[in-house]
């Protein structure tokens, strides 16, 4: 959701105070990740029918006291594509499987007793008094009237084999976060979306990867370089897509002790953190104001 629309949506105070926790998490994420996270800041691109949409919301972000820079002097990869696009000094880049393996280690080092590979098929085979499910886009059948309503949405992905030179050392956006690419630390090229090649198939929990998705984010790297690169990795993840582009975060509206944290509409990093948190508060009787905004129960109201 972009800045200007949140605005318009939830209110200018209500957007503010999102944004900034969201921007306190990304600090958060900092100091869990260690050398899973690098502060890079990131640039949101735009198109020729792009361009004063992006800059509406730049001009938000600047009257609300967020950090933003507009750039119209853009690496010639860049410039003969995009007019113009919005920096964010302050974002950063993420492999998100070391943070992972970090924060369980943190986890089990506190007590916490991780199971894998033992899917839970019924509430009532568990006797806890207080259950969370937090499976965001993957369908667990443990949410009643909730099931589905949380779309899964797959992404797909690919990285080049290391390039000699390092020309997106950081987190790009373009085509309304349709298309998303930046260099690791090896230099290799990680480029993902174009869901709308193919939309209807990537509305799925299934984790594999489709030819026509594939061929375009091929297509699009030989672009962005100038020549066919040799792809080494290929993947897909599932995301859960809510309309409102709004978390679903609280109690589930229809049983007991039953709470849900999900629905991060594809920034769940970030909003998985933060979200995790606000839930634990919640449980423990200290609910954040903007919990009010992610009920549940909108969903079926």
């Amino acid at each position: 959701m972009a800045y200007d629309s949140a605005r318009q949506w939830l209110g200018r105070d209500v957007a503010a105070s999102y944004w900034r926790l969201t921007e306190e998490y990304v600090g958060r994420m900092g100091e869990l990740g260690g050398d899973a996270f690098r502060r890079t800041g990131s640039l949101r691109l735009a198109g020729d029918d792009e361009r004063e949409e992006l800059r509406a919301e730049y001009e938000a972000l600047r009257e609300d006291g967020f950090a933003a820079e507009w750039r119209e002097e853009l690496p010639a990869t860049l410039a003969c594509r995009f007019p113009g696009a919005l920096f964010h000094p302050d974002d950063a880049v993420l492999q998100p499987a070391r943070l992972v393996r970090r924060l369980a280690a943190a986890a089990a080092e506190a007590g916490v007793e991780i199971r894998e590979h033992a899917r839970v098929e019924e509430l009532d085979a568990l006797e806890a008094e207080t259950i969370l499910v937090a499976t965001d886009g993957y369908p667990s059948g443990l949410l009643g009237e909730l099931e589905g309503l949380i779309i899964p949405t797959r992404g797909q992905m690919i990285a080049t084999e290391p390039l000699p030179e390092q020309l997106f050392p950081m987190p790009h956006y373009g085509r309304h976060g349709y298309d998303y690419w930046h260099q690791n630390e090896e230099r290799r090229l990680i480029v993902g979306g174009f869901r709308d090649a193919d939309m209807d198939s990537e509305f799925t929990a299934e984790e594999a990867t489709t030819d026509r998705i594939q061929g375009a984010l091929e297509s699009f790297a030989e672009e962005l370089l100038g020549r066919p690169p040799a792809i080494t990795h290929r993947w897909a993840g599932v995301f859960g897509l809510v309309p409102d582009l709004m978390p679903v975060v609280g109690r589930h509206p229809g049983r007991d002790g039953l709470w849900v944290a999900g629905g991060y509409s594809g920034h769940g990093n970030v909003l998985g953190l933060m979200c995790g948190d606000l839930v634990a508060d919640a449980i423990a009787g200290e609910p954040h104001p903007l919990l009010e905004r992610m009920d549940p129960a909108r969903l079926v109201s």
